[in-house]
């Protein structure tokens, strides 16, 4: 029987453990407490988004352009994820903490649209780099038979903050302040931050090769030009995702409220139990990547992704429910094997750097599909239409990664990419 810590016995949905040191368990425990508010703030967007359009008086033609302003704050977070290779993970990781942090809590006071989308853009901007480098880390300090694994572990505990998220929205209409609650739960995490200071460890890898640090810009051009096939492949996989995976995932909670008059106690209902079984995709994924290969397994991910959220979009009834829960399953497996192949394919001493550069695409992608559903809704006076054509579009994905990436399982980072 394999020693686990505590907290693991609650985490079902991980399934049966690798072999970890202590380490190991220690670091994923702490990566996964500080990254679960980040999850929580992200989805209270989505979740709110009735309620926050109805108060800040934001129109129906404008809700797609608000989400993709906010989104553009995961554009900073590049700058956040370059200092971690030139100040290591574990200083960024706690400022990323205290920023999102902070920022969370702030959107709670939004007297207007416009200090809203400052602060959760703010937010956005600390939280996504959060995300970037506690993937780095768990790449560097896990061993390449179990990197897939502790990846998908990492964003299946993350996941749960969009678990809380909307248990907390099932209570919404009942909150002393509606929405505003919500957000000011977000500063919960202030309270942890003196034990993780004294707690989070920095990687070996980064250790190793701290004394060699290139300068920025040079990390920056090596990361275009020592290997831009591999450059080209995982950014084009990233864009393809993000394209339709954040529209589909972003109006999901309204799509629902809308069209089939679900009531947000319901939405609560089907996020905490359909995503339950859901976030299972993501150990998963990563398991599957570790036994059958990185390549395989990312292709069957992202291709299953595109195909679901268009059902989704396009038939109702029972169905409705069933397909959401494939739509996250999906999207969830698809971010893990896409992490695994972003952190596996540079080298450590601009391995963040270009973690930082993958969420631009991301960013870009999903700024991009929010702006689409906005501009074709003047076309086809539907938003869900416009989501299903990007759906379409996003079939790119598993192309690029049959023709442009390696297999990188089971294989030691030096072998992969060598600094």
């Amino acid at each position: 029987m394999r020693e686990v810590p505590l907290w693991y016995r609650f985490a079902w949905f991980l399934g049966r453990p690798p072999d970890l040191s202590k380490h190991q368990w220690k670091l994923l425990g702490l990566l996964a407490a500080v990254s679960f508010f980040e999850q929580y703030d992200m989805y209270l967007f989505s979740l709110n988004l009735k309620q926050i359009q109805a108060e800040l008086l934001i129109s129906e033609a404008d809700v797609g352009f608000l989400g993709a302003i906010v989104r553009a704050g995961a554009f900073l977070a590049v700058f956040l994820a370059i200092a971690a290779d030139r100040y290591g993970r574990r200083l960024m990781l706690l400022i990323t903490v205290v920023g999102y942090t902070l920022f969370t809590g702030a959107t709670a006071l939004s007297p207007n649209a416009e200090a809203f989308v400052v602060f959760q853009m703010l937010a956005r901007c600390f939280g996504s780099a959060e995300v970037l480098i506690a993937a780095v880390v768990i790449a560097e300090e896990f061993a390449p038979e179990n990197r897939g694994w502790g990846i998908g572990a990492l964003g299946a505990l993350q996941a749960c903050g969009a678990g809380f998220a909307a248990i907390m929205f099932g209570f919404v209409e009942y909150a002393p302040y509606g929405w505003r609650s919500l957000y000011a739960v977000g500063l919960i995490p202030l309270v942890l931050i003196a034990y993780w200071r004294r707690s989070l460890p920095e990687t070996q890898r980064f250790q190793a090769v701290e004394h060699a640090h290139q300068p920025v810009m040079k990390n920056i051009g090596d990361l275009f030009s020592n290997a831009p096939r591999r450059t080209i492949g995982i950014f084009g996989v990233v864009f393809g995702l993000a394209l339709a995976g954040s529209t589909a995932g972003f109006f999901a909670p309204k799509y629902l409220q809308d069209v089939h008059d679900w009531e947000p106690s319901s939405i609560a209902m089907l996020n905490l139990v359909g995503g339950a079984l859901a976030i299972v995709g993501n150990p998963l994924a990563g398991w599957l990547s570790d036994r059958f290969g990185r390549k395989p397994i990312t292709i069957l991910f992202t291709g299953m992704f595109s195909l679901t959220a268009l059902a989704f979009y396009a038939i109702g009834g029972v169905f409705v429910p069933l397909l959401w829960v494939g739509l996250i399953f999906f999207v969830m497996g698809s971010d893990v094997t896409t992490t695994s192949y972003g952190t596996e394919l540079f080298p450590t001493r601009y391995r963040s750097t270009a973690t930082g550069f993958r969420a631009i695409v991301s960013t870009a992608a999903g700024i991009l599909g929010l702006t689409a559903v906005s501009l074709m809704y003047t076309v086809f006076e539907s938003n869900w239409t416009s989501i299903s054509v990007l759906c379409v579009i996003s079939l790119i994905a598993p192309v690029m990664v049959w023709l442009f990436l390696p297999e990188t399982a089971g294989r030691r980072l030096e072998e992969i990419s060598p600094d």
